[in-house]
């Protein structure tokens, strides 16, 4: 999803119109992790940008856009760009800490 969304509207107002963004934008990210998983693939993962324009916007978290999205409105803006881009990942597991089972073996004397 690539698109920017105008604040301003004739009919809706503002808060309304933000709420709506945010369902739209929740209910594409919702749509793309429910689709299936390729072969050797843990979960979706995904790539997101915020600006005010789209030459401006930057790499946000996916958690950070709704704050990202109410600043904007707070600043005052007419409308914001927003970029979620769906990709394939695969959990990173590390390995025990040596550190942290010699504790517990000690803590178990």
């Amino acid at each position: 999803m690539k698109k920017t969304f105008q604040l301003t509207h004739p009919k809706i107002k503002p808060a309304r119109r933000v709420d709506a963004i945010k369902s739209e934008i929740k209910k594409y990210i919702k749509r793309e992790r429910n689709k299936t998983l390729p072969e050797g693939v843990d979960y979706w993962d995904f790539d997101c940008k915020f600006g005010l324009t789209e030459p401006t916007a930057d790499v946000v978290h996916l958690t950070a856009i709704n704050k990202s999205i109410d600043e904007a409105v707070a600043a005052g803006a007419d409308s914001f760009y927003v970029e979620v881009i769906v990709k394939m990942a695969n959990r990173q597991f590390t390995a025990p800490d040596e550190d942290l089972s010699e504790s517990l073996d000690e803590d178990e004397d």
